[in-house]
């Protein structure tokens, strides 16, 4: 049963044009091609990547944040109350006043006492401001080498200038060494965050991070098998892009270099919706959409390898909605979206109001607010909007 299976899954009219079969991507006449089998390697890669990570995060990138004035927040343990800690477990972090209640007459406290407990646990569990700024160091290292390869690697292809390029010969293109290890390692750095999601800071985006993750393994799988190595290197390129400007200014946000980091968040936000919006549904998915049934007729990996870029542009469509959201409230002086209580649940935690120009922003509608003040917490709370969606689309 399970040799019909693999049979039926690898039936050439499913992933190939037709009147080709998976003999016809056999290694002769000096052509390599790409194989299901390559894509083996970037399980242990992966885990390689999450080593390399644990060595950069504590003799790089800790002794960096030091540098910058970065420390270990102490967190106070809150009380032992089963009772408590059970609901916040399994049930809520944040309970309802009903539910405040009912744990109070379980408990055996006030219900005051039950609300400071859930307060205390909450932030205990948030992660502190160096944990967040070694994952974004490492991301930004990993991205901008990326990227930097990225342009190694296609800067001379004709694909990169002309995207009709990319069907010239489909799909008896051979495979380059370099599009071997570009595919290779974004494949593995993805698989490391994959395996590595449940420690990681937690977002808001958290659901969509693991779709995100899981359509990017599966396109790039998808893409290497079928040989559609040329637009995949594509796709990853534009993707890398934005994601070097985020992680970067994540970096100068937690070191308090204020205006660097908004700098970088307004290149950030302009290369996003550039790339993001403009290059890959009006070039890349046009590419992948129009071109190819000029050459063949459309199959099933034709619609479903458009299908799963499709997923990705909603994903970035969502991303790019909170970035214009909050600039519309901005531009009509709507200011309520910059309470603490609402920034907080972008990212379920508040790491650096006490310390940034919102640090005294307790009530928005204070009439002590001046313009200039307004101005400069509405960009740095727009900034910290971003800095909670960790995007990075087939990046």
């Amino acid at each position: 049963m399970f040799d019909t299976l693999y049979e039926w899954f690898w039936w050439d009219r499913i992933w190939l044009p037709v009147n080709l079969t998976w003999a016809d991507l056999e290694d002769k006449e000096g052509r390599v091609y790409a194989k299901a089998s390559h894509l083996y390697v970037a399980v242990p890669y992966a885990f390689g990547f999450l080593l390399i990570r644990y060595m950069f995060e504590r003799w790089i990138a800790t002794p960096l944040a030091g540098s910058v004035g970065i420390r270990q927040r102490v967190h106070l343990k809150t009380e032992d109350k089963p009772i408590l800690e059970l609901y916040y477990t399994t049930q809520c972090r944040n309970p309802a006043q009903a539910n405040i209640d009912g744990l109070s007459k379980k408990s055996s406290l006030s219900a005051r006492q039950v609300e400071r407990w859930f307060r205390r646990r909450r932030s205990q569990d948030r992660p502190g401001v160096l944990k967040k700024f070694r994952e974004a160091s490492w991301r930004f290292v990993f991205y901008l080498a990326a990227f930097i390869g990225g342009i190694a690697a296609l800067y001379d292809k004709e694909w990169f200038y002309d995207s009709r390029e990319v069907w010239t010969d489909f799909p008896k293109q051979s495979m380059l060494q370099s599009q071997y290890w570009y595919y290779i390692l974004e494949m593995s750095f993805y698989g490391s965050l994959l395996f590595s999601i449940t420690f990681d800071v937690k977002r808001k985006d958290f659901k969509e991070q693991i779709v995100h993750h899981l359509a990017t393994l599966v396109l790039l799988s998808f893409s290497w098998c079928v040989n559609y190595i040329r637009i995949g290197t594509l796709v990853m390129l534009i993707h890398d892009a934005s994601d070097v400007l985020l992680e970067s200014a994540k970096l100068f946000n937690y070191a308090k270099w204020e205006k660097t980091c908004q700098t970088l968040f307004v290149l950030f936000a302009i290369v996003f919706m550039v790339t993001r919006l403009v290059i890959f549904p009006f070039w890349l998915i046009h590419c992948t959409w129009v071109y190819p049934v000029q050459h063949y007729p459309a199959f099933f990996g034709y619609y479903f390898f458009n299908v799963m870029l499709v997923v990705l542009l909603c994903l970035h469509i969502f991303w790019a909605y909170l970035i214009l959201r909050m600039i519309r409230k901005f531009m009509f002086g709507t200011v309520s979206l910059l309470s603490q209580d609402n920034l907080s649940s972008f990212s379920g935690s508040q790491p650096f109001l006490p310390h940034g120009p919102l640090e005294n922003l307790k009530n928005t509608d204070s009439p002590h607010l001046t313009s200039k003040q307004y101005g400069g917490q509405t960009m740095h709370s727009l900034f910290i909007l971003m800095i909670t969606i960790n995007h990075s689309g087939l990046n």
